[in-house]
């Protein structure tokens, strides 16, 4: 085991040192570190790949930020959506093993699958799934506050995803094509989506420290740390985000070490150490233009980076010159970008511990002018030039907050008529609950404060550490209350896609608990208008009302001598109390009125 542990260390040394004598690569630290100061990220690593060698793998900045732990080449940090290029590669060997065709309708695979309509239905292909052509925008709030480790339970989610055009019309970014393809390959395996990436790829290629679940990382050494930016600046923790079943879309968690071993493979026509990993003729397609995303027209400041496309997995440009092949990913505290240049058997990969970062970018860009012998752009200068003007205009923005938002306005309910719980099928369900008189609820284990903006509408807060985070307000997603007929609030509508209309969360009110004692009270006939209404317990302390020529009703208690119709929407009923604390009349409140009915005294 030493003897081993050494042969890897020497390894590990001997290619920092010929990274530091390839004359090409001369003042490129210079660049990386004016990134990581002007960026303000507190670590990457950035690793390079000519042919079938690595050339540059070395890390910056720190992995562990307060503990001063620094980052290298083996750290591991999560990729997020670059993982997706793994996932499309399982079908690439499916495929090569007759087990399916790209052609296929998901159905074939998944048969309790269900999408909106039935266009989708009979349209949507694997190939669809692969290159974001299914006409669904992204749906991400589906997953990302309704968290599930049950895949099965995900895609039960699609039947309530609403398009925004049709099938093949326009390319979208659709994380769920991917879970999609993640399941295909499990119901072919009779493996998991993670037990095929471990066997298929990590093994063979040898990414030992290689992990596809957030638990997987916990648990590694030399495991980084994720971090923000807050709005002061300030670098601030972020706990790790476990994207749980949809895993097929952006879980790995890898190193640079590692990832060279995957881009050799691509850059290699599949082929790692004289083995074919991936079929050759998958590689050339998946790195071919599959969709347009865009019109990708040159820049002013970049006439050399041209067309916007995507493959299998990847995106696809012209970078001054050279065709690049790229995916990033974001995901809470890291950053990510993975890309080839197959034409010049080039492949880079950085990995950073910042939220929504431009370091992989940057440090991407930065590597692939010194390799590529093109013009150098000064990306740090430009970075930092870039930033001052985002910072002005962003304190510019923040003077004019508030313009949108309708002052000395108030809530049409009291509070307590806003808790309750809410739920979309194609989402998932949360509940508002009332505390010190202040509404509070819970997304993906999250505290949300919810703060009145005006009218209807709330923002969501989040609360940190037990104190709510002022600094969010007048720019927090927004959940708009409305009501029905009845004048009972009947949804909860938040804009999560703003490409399609405000998701509808149905509104249950809260219920309470009440004894059959207190139930007896209620039991009696009353007289409304000359129609005789009847009301009393059955179902172990359920109490209905019946009135003559419809279904007799059962209801829910929300209050004190408070109820709503179980089966009708906008119905409720409230038992009045009489000074001497007796029940003698009952109202009736309807969409089309309120009714009042007297207690019928017997004689």
């Amino acid at each position: 085991m030493k003897t081993r542990i050494l042969i890897m260390a020497l390894t590990l040394v001997s290619t920092i040192v010929f990274s530091q004598t390839d004359k090409r690569l001369k003042g490129i630290e210079k660049q990386f570190n004016a990134v990581l100061e002007s960026t303000k990220a507190p670590g990457f690593a950035v690793a390079i790949v000519e042919g079938d060698k690595i050339i540059y793998a070395k890390g910056f900045g720190y992995a562990d930020y307060e503990n001063k732990i620094p980052a290298n080449a083996n750290t591991l940090f999560a990729i997020g959506s670059s993982t997706k290029a793994f996932t499309s590669a399982l079908l690439g060997l499916h495929r090569d093993d007759d087990k399916l065709t790209f052609d296929d309708r998901p159905r074939k695979h998944i048969p309790e699958l269900e999408f909106f309509n039935d266009d989708m239905n009979n349209n949507i292909i694997i190939k669809d799934l692969m290159r974001h052509s299914t006409g669904l925008p992204r749906h991400d709030g589906s997953w990302y506050f309704f968290p599930s480790h049950s895949k099965d339970s995900l895609v039960a989610k699609l039947k309530y995803h609403e398009p925004f055009t049709g099938v093949r019309q326009q390319w979208y970014y659709n994380n769920f094509g991917f879970l999609l393809q993640g399941v295909i390959t499990e119901r072919i395996t009779g493996n998991t989506w993670e037990e095929n990436i471990e066997t298929k790829f990590f093994k063979p290629l040898g990414m030992d420290r290689s992990k596809t679940t957030i638990a997987g990382m916990k648990s590694s050494a030399n495991a980084a740390l994720g971090y923000e930016l807050n709005s002061d600046r300030t670098i601030t923790k972020m706990d790790y985000y476990d994207i749980a079943g949809m895993s097929p879309a952006g879980s790995i968690n890898s190193s640079v070490n590692d990832m060279s071993k995957w881009l050799i493979t691509w850059i290699n026509d599949g082929k790692y150490k004289d083995e074919q990993i991936i079929p050759e003729n998958y590689v050339k397609e998946a790195m071919s233009s599959q969709m347009v995303v865009a019109a990708g027209f040159p820049s002013k400041e970049l006439p050399d980076a041209q067309f916007a496309n995507y493959g299998y997995g990847w995106f696809l440009h012209s970078y001054k010159g050279h065709y690049m092949v790229e995916h990033g990913g974001n995901i809470d505290g890291f950053s990510a970008s993975v890309a080839l240049y197959p034409s010049d058997s080039l492949g880079i990969v950085v990995l950073a511990n910042q939220n929504g970062s431009q370091v992989p970018k940057l440090i991407r860009n930065i590597a692939a002018d010194y390799m590529l012998k093109v013009n150098k752009t000064e990306w740090a200068k430009k970075h930092k030039e870039d930033l001052e003007k985002s910072l002005e205009a962003m304190k510019e923005a923040k003077d004019d907050i508030g313009t949108s938002n309708v002052k000395n306005t108030r809530p049409s309910h009291t509070k307590l008529d806003y808790t309750g719980t809410y739920e979309q099928k194609g989402y998932g369900k949360f509940e508002i609950t009332l505390e010190n008189d202040s509404l509070f609820t819970e997304l993906n284990g999250l505290k949300q404060y919810l703060h009145h903006y005006h009218y209807d509408t709330f923002e969501f807060i989040d609360v940190k550490n037990g104190k709510i985070d002022t600094t969010e307000i007048g720019n927090a997603l927004k959940l708009n209350f409305s009501t029905n007929v009845a004048g009972d609030i009947d949804y909860g509508r938040i804009d999560i896609e703003g490409i399609v209309d405000p998701i509808a969360f149905k509104h249950t009110p809260n219920t309470i608990d009440v004894d059959a004692k207190t139930l007896e009270q209620y039991v009696g006939e009353y007289d409304l208008m000359g129609t005789e209404i009847k009301a009393y317990i059955k179902d172990k302390n359920v109490l209905y009302v019946f009135v003559p020529g419809q279904p007799e009703y059962a209801l829910i208690p929300t209050a004190a001598h408070k109820f709503n119709f179980k089966t009708l929407e906008g119905f409720k009923i409230e038992f009045i109390e009489s000074d001497d604390k007796s029940i003698n009349e009952v109202k009736f409140i309807q969409p089309n009125g309120t009714f009042v009915a007297k207690r019928k005294i017997e004689d």
